[in-house]
């Protein structure tokens, strides 16, 4: 369905012609777009290229970079709400699992959206309603306002934190085929194995599983002992 003309758009309309996209198609484009070259890869001029228009038409809908920046990433973050729009199961823990999971999936293959996911509610109504989503699941659990608001606050964090690390870009040499990840991988692992135990006890005690390690695996291990220690303050303990 066809989204309405951004309102910030319509108010400037006077003398330029009415734009012929509708901003549903202009924020596809612009994530596509975002997803090959990354943010800096985004220009209005460059949109609208793709697009088939000249960049003043897009005024039409954003009312410049950093607004379309936002509503692109809204826009992919919409989609994780219409994903886990029938997720509601008698378990709140597990449904906050599957929301996490979800989210996660969508931000972490896109090196650019971590920055930009939730990064203003006021103009973002799907970040917005995905957090509230999420919160809405806490209160199925016996929390205060207090524990609630941290509980959500902890998993958005997690989730948002985790997939911007995850997702960033590979260092140059792996861009660039020099060397493949499983070779940048074991160098990294022969590096630390070959640190000094007595100053990197911790690094030698985790070395092997940081070299078989899956990045998705481990943001599914974190987002259990989250969840756990959610569960837990949930029932009386404290961790």
């Amino acid at each position: 369905m066809n989204q309405p003309a951004h309102p910030l758009a319509r108010s400037r309309g006077g003398s330029r012609s009415r734009a012929t996209h509708s901003l549903a198609a202009v924020l596809a484009e612009a994530v596509a777009l975002l997803d090959e070259h990354g943010a800096q890869g985004l220009t209005l001029r460059a949109l609208a290229a793709r697009l088939g228009g000249g960049a003043a038409s897009l005024y039409w809908y954003v009312s410049g970079r950093d607004e379309l920046l936002d509503l692109a990433a809204d826009s992919v973050l919409g989609g994780v709400l219409i994903s886990v729009a029938d997720v509601r199961t008698d378990d709140p823990i597990a449904d906050l699992r599957t929301i996490a999971v979800a989210m996660f999936d969508a931000i972490v293959d896109r090196p650019w959206l971590g920055a930009y996911a939730m990064r203003n509610t006021a103009a973002q109504p799907n970040s917005l309603r995905l957090y509230e989503r999420i919160g809405e699941e806490t209160m199925r659990l016996p929390l205060t306002a207090r524990e609630r608001f941290h509980a959500t606050s902890a998993v958005v964090g997690f989730v948002i934190g985790t997939a911007a690390d995850m997702g960033q870009e590979p260092p140059a040499e792996v861009v660039s085929g020099e060397v493949s990840r499983d070779e940048y991988m074991a160098r990294a692992t022969a590096q630390w194995r070959a640190l000094d135990a007595t100053d990197y006890p911790f690094i030698h005690h985790i070395v092997d599983e940081f070299a078989g390690h899956d990045d998705r695996d481990q943001f599914r291990a974190g987002l259990d002992l989250l969840l756990a220690g959610l569960e837990l303050r949930a029932q009386g303990g404290r961790a």
